[in-house]
């Protein structure tokens, strides 16, 4: 039997409705050992359906009615918030429920919606450990714990929380854990696994990313606001800024307010509530741009999301993988815009060789996107029109030995002597001594 016809007929029915046509390679690949209760390292393109890839077997091994069962950990407030809504449109023909627990939120809510005991879990680590602690979390029932955009957990500013969290579920409990980036992974096994896990690398030969185009724009660090001024006024353009440097992030958004650019801004200082309006403002296409940095954005999936621009260069490879990511999801197609100076250049073409992909310079012009520079050399010149007028022939006198006859020099007129001007500063010296 495939995976689809394994799914409840309901799912069967969603999948259709929702247009999908055969399950990705990772999704094919995860479905019999998760469902077999085996722990996972899946290793997939962004945008090849990771989600659906653990979410669909899991959740079929949930008991209706006996607590808190599957935890999804994720490393920012809204891929938490993401992944928990795709889970709650799956989720509702198994009668199941969820409960989101992220940093941010009211914590009395989320203590007095556990008491109804939640099947499915989907939070930060910083929120779960800490409701864990509090004893309002029941870590013993967990029977199956999933790791998304595991390279961000295992990163310095959430890998104790996580690794907290990890320690505190039993030791035959299910890991599961995703990334894009395997490469990085592949390292932090031991420490992440209890058990050996089965290792599904799919990124050689998953074919669900679309063609992403990667270009360079050069732009002075001073003109990169101008120059996103103009990319917003190509027809058509919505594309998602990142920064390395909230301090960078702020200074170009006030730019742009300044320049009278709408625009949105995604940073970790900001409100959960500000944050939220911020995304479904882009994803409903009411602004331009949405700036951000790498963890703001890590994880988020935007619908018809061509653009990606690095106002800042990626530090790692990793960074870029991730960046790129956002677009060319499941076939759909994409660019990756960097703003460097020629600096830059040589580092850009550094990462995008060994991601062997093809590097382009781009211009904007007149309000749209120029691919190519037509240089002086490709430009054929246009043929010099002969003039109308005609030329006259200058006949020099020659005798008869052939020599030029030169024609004697007019002698100079004199010219007639200047008077000379009267000194008036003597003429006046005796003037001036009454005063003395």
């Amino acid at each position: 039997m495939t995976m689809i016809e394994n799914l409840p007929k309901e799912w069967q029915e969603k999948w259709v409705e929702k247009k999908f046509k055969d399950p990705s390679l990772i999704q094919e690949k995860m479905y019999e050992p998760l469902s077999s209760g085996k722990s996972v390292l899946g290793i997939s393109p962004t945008g090849s359906g990771k989600t659906l890839a653990y979410l669909l077997p899991l959740m079929q091994q949930i008991k209706k009615g006996e607590g808190n069962q599957l935890l999804i950990l994720l490393p920012s407030q809204e891929l938490a918030s993401q992944v928990a809504d795709v889970t709650r449109e799956w989720i509702k023909p198994l009668e199941l429920n969820i409960q989101t627990i992220i940093g941010g939120a009211n914590i009395s809510r989320q203590i007095e919606r556990l008491k109804k005991r939640p099947e499915v879990l989907v939070g930060t680590p910083g929120r779960v450990l800490e409701l864990i602690k509090a004893k309002k979390i029941k870590a013993h029932l967990i029977n199956c714990l999933v790791l998304d955009e595991v390279d961000d957990l295992v990163s310095q500013e959430d890998y104790n929380a996580a690794k907290s969290v990890m320690k505190t579920v039993l030791a035959d409990t299910q890991v599961v854990a995703v990334s894009a980036t395997g490469q990085v992974i592949l390292p932090e096994i031991d420490q992440l696994f209890r058990t050996a896990p089965e290792v599904i690398d799919v990124t050689e030969t998953d074919d669900t990313k679309g063609t992403i185009k990667h270009s360079y724009i050069i732009t002075p660090t001073r003109k990169r606001s101008d120059t996103l001024r103009r990319l917003a006024h190509v027809e058509g353009f919505k594309g998602l800024v990142f920064f390395n440097q909230l301090s960078e992030l702020g200074v170009a958004s006030e730019r742009l307010d300044y320049l009278g650019i709408e625009h949105r801004t995604l940073a970790s200082d900001q409100h959960q509530t500000e944050r939220k309006r911020a995304i479904e403002d882009f994803e409903n296409n009411k602004v331009a741009l949405l700036l951000t940095t790498d963890i703001g954005a890590r994880g988020l999936d935007f619908s018809d999301l061509h653009y990606v621009v690095q106002y800042d260069l990626a530090l790692h490879a990793e960074n870029y993988i991730h960046r790129s990511g956002r677009v060319g999801r499941m076939g759909k197609p994409g660019e990756v815009i960097s703003l460097i100076n020629e600096r830059d250049v040589r580092i850009l073409r550094k990462i995008t060789n060994s991601l062997n992909r093809d590097l382009t310079e781009t211009f904007v012009s007149h309000g749209q996107l120029v691919d190519e520079k037509i240089e002086s050399s490709q430009v054929e010149e246009e043929p010099k029109k002969e003039s109308k007028k005609e030329t006259k022939k200058v006949e020099l006198p020659v005798s008869k030995s052939g020599e030029l006859k030169m024609k004697p020099k007019e002698p100079k007129k004199e010219q007639p002597k200047k008077k000379k001007k009267k000194n008036r500063t003597n003429r006046n010296k005796n003037k001036g001594a009454s005063w003395k």
